[in-house]
C-alpha cells in the first residue's frame, strides 16, 4: 500500500554518534527539511556531536549524554512522557545504545535500517525496514533513509553554521591568512594513525609550497603527543593547534582551508561538509563506505590492495567490514600522498578569505 507522506507533521531523527556520520546525517536532515518545511523535526543526538550541529536552524535537538550511563535513559524517558508520538521515527543508527534509544521514543512509524545492513538487535526496535538497496557509502544510505519517506533524490549539501567568535580565533592563530592546509593525524583507533615521520614529511612539503601548515587534534593526551612529536620531525614553522580548538574552531579551520588531510575521522567529513578538498589515508575500512564523500578521488588506499592479497575481494562488498593490524597504515607512502597533494594543489580552487567572514 502506497503511504501517504504529505501529512507528515512530526518527525524523529536518532543519530547519537559519531562526528563523521552525524556530518553525513546533516545532508540527510537538511534535505528532509526543503522537502517537508512546515514538519516539526527532532534529532536526538549525542552530546559532543550536539557541539557541532545545535544551531542548525529549524531543528529542535534532544541531547543524550552516554557518560551518564543509566540516568541518561531515564532522563529521556522523562522528556517523551506526555508526547504525541511523532509521525515517524527514522532510526539512522544501528547500535544497541541507539536501538534503546529509539525504543524509548513513540512513533506512530519507526522506519530502520535495510535488513542486511541492520545489527545489535536493529529488528526488535524498528516497525519496517528499508527496502535493500546498491548504496554503498554511508551517506547514500542515508539518503535511503529520505526516500523512504518519499523525499525526492538530492545532491548532499550542508549548512553549519560557524559562528563569529570561531573565525576571529582562527584569524588570531593564522595572522589573517587563508588557504592553509589542515593535517589532522589522528584517528579514534590509534591503529588508523599514520607513521609520525611520514605525516612530517608532507607538511615539510606543504610549507616548502608556500602552505601554512596547521595540525589539529582533541585534548587528549595522546592525540597532542602524536601532534607535538610531528612538529619536532617536520623541522618547519607549524600551526600546532593539537588541544586547542572546539568543534566549531575546528570546522572554521577547515573552511578556509585549501586542504585537508586525515585518516577516517570527524575531520575529514567535517571538511567535506564545507566543500574543501580531501585527502583521505585508509587501510583499515573501506572507503567507499565511510572515505570523504566528495573526494574519492584522492584517497591513498591501502584497503582495497590488502583485501586482494588476502584474496578475499569478496569482503569489498560487506558493509562495515573493517581490517585488523598495526602495521596496515605503513603501506601508504609518503610518495603516494604527495602526489595526491600536487594533484589537488594544480587545481583551481576559489580561495576564501577568512577577513570577508565569507
Amino acid at each position: 500500500m502506497q503511504r501517504n507522506y504529505k501529512l507528515l507533521k512530526s518527525i524523529c531523527i536518532v543519530r547519537l554518534s559519531a562526528i563523521g556520520d552525524v556530518c553525513h546525517a546533516v545532508a540527510t536532515v537538511q534535505a528532509i527539511q526543503r522537502h517537508y518545511p512546515d514538519a516539526a523535526i527532532t534529532w536526538v543526538i549525542g552530546r559532543v556531536e550536539h557541539s557541532l550541529v545545535s544551531d542548525i536552524s529549524g531543528v529542535k535537538f534532544v541531547v543524550f549524554d552516554k557518560k551518564r550511563g543509566l540516568k541518561s535513559y531515564l532522563d529521556l524517558h522523562k522528556q517523551m512522557v506526555g508526547k504525541t508520538p511523532y509521525d515517524v521515527l527514522l532510526q539512522m543508527q544501528t547500535s544497541l545504545r541507539s536501538n534503546l534509544v529509539g525504543g524509548i521514543i513513540k512513533a506512530k512509524r519507526k522506519i530502520g535500517f535495510p535488513v542486511s545492513k541492520a545489527r545489535e538487535l536493529h529488528g526488535f526496535f524498528v516497525s519496517e525496514h528499508l527496502p535493500e538497496t546498491e548504496a554503498f557509502h554511508v551517506l547514500d544510505v542515508f539518503k535511503h533513509f529520505a526516500s523512504g519517506i518519499n523525499v525526492p533524490n538530492f545532491e548532499a549539501r550542508w549548512d553549519i553554521p560557524i559562528p563569529p567568535s570561531a573565525i576571529a580565533n582562527i584569524s588570531n592563530w593564522l595572522n589573517g591568512k587563508s588557504g592553509h592546509v589542515v593535517i589532522s593525524p589522528s584517528a579514534s583507533n590509534i591503529e588508523r594513525n599514520w607513521l609520525p615521520s611520514r605525516y612530517a614529511a608532507i607538511a615539510r612539503h606543504c610549507f616548502e609550497k608556500g602552505l601554512v601548515v596547521v595540525i589539529t587534534g582533541s585534548k587528549a593526551n595522546r592525540e597532542i603527543e602524536l601532534a607535538k612529536k610531528i612538529e619536532e620531525l617536520a623541522g618547519v614553522h607549524i600551526v600546532n593547534l593539537a588541544g586547542k580548538t572546539n568543534l566549531k574552531e575546528l570546522l572554521g579551520l577547515c573552511r578556509f582551508a585549501r586542504l585537508v588531510i586525515g585518516p577516517d575521522s570527524g575531520t575529514i567529513h567535517m571538511a567535506t561538509t564545507q566543500l574543501t578538498p580531501v585527502i583521505g589515508l585508509y587501510a583499515h575500512s573501506n572507503p567507499k563506505r565511510t572515505g570523504p564523500y566528495l573526494d574519492q578521488a584522492t584517497i591513498a588506499d591501502a584497503y582495497t590492495p590488502e583485501l586482494v592479497s588476502r584474496k578475499n575481494s569478496k569482503s569489498l562488498s560487506l558493509w562495515g567490514h573493517r581490517l585488523k593490524g598495526a602495521s596496515l597504515m605503513s603501506e601508504i607512502s609518503t610518495a603516494q600522498v604527495i602526489s595526491l597533494i600536487d594533484q589537488t594543489l594544480s587545481q583551481d580552487w576559489n580561495t576564501r578569505d577568512l577577513s570577508s567572514r565569507y
